[in-house]
């Protein structure tokens, strides 16, 4: 099912500021970083890995731009939508300052205006404008790192929002206005 008109311009709007970051309009540290930026992914829900090097230097590397957006897929619907690649550095960023390898498990990437709307129903927690909908989203856990510290992590990077769900055992990142909640 193709998205909708009000999806397609606000995917069109960060896939322009996510292309920015592409080319090297971004400024920090990491993005200026010349060595490859990595991460190693498993999904909970599909049981996929990933190894993949997404980043060379400034350039991102457009295939595996491709196979993040599948590997990150609403795996309900088997829909597809690019995901903001600023999540990644994200990623990297909170696994360097852990000192740990970018080795995460998946929770959630993208979901759909659809599957959001049934976690909704469900009672699951999803947010009705939830940036999970517009490929800007990740729930998440580090390998070997405590929930507590990732959050933490995040929350000092100030790049986004950051949700704590300790019972659920995720941490939640995004590209969007920076702010931190408790599930």
């Amino acid at each position: 099912m193709a998205p909708t008109h009000s999806l397609q311009k606000s995917t069109r709007r960060w896939f322009i500021t996510g292309a920015a970051a592409a080319v090297g309009l971004a400024a920090s540290p990491l993005e200026a970083a010349t060595q490859p930026r990595r991460l190693l992914l498993h999904n909970l829900h599909t049981k996929e890995d990933l190894d993949v090097v997404y980043r060379q230097g400034q350039e991102f590397d457009r295939r595996a731009l491709t196979s993040l957006n599948y590997f990150l897929r609403d795996w309900r619907r088997e829909e597809v939508l690019p995901i903001d690649p600023r999540l990644y550095d994200i990623m990297a960023a909170i696994a360097d300052r852990l000192g740990q390898a970018p080795r995460f498990e998946i929770i959630s990437g993208y979901r759909s205006p659809q599957t959001n709307a049934m976690l909704r129903r469900a009672g699951g927690g999803a947010a009705k404008r939830s940036l999970h909908m517009f490929g800007r989203a990740i729930d998440l856990r580090l390998e070997g790192a405590r929930l507590r510290d990732v959050r933490e992590v995040a929350r000092q990077l100030e790049r986004g929002g950051v949700g704590y769900y300790p019972k659920s055992q995720f941490v939640h990142i995004d590209t969007g206005k920076v702010r931190t909640w408790n599930g």
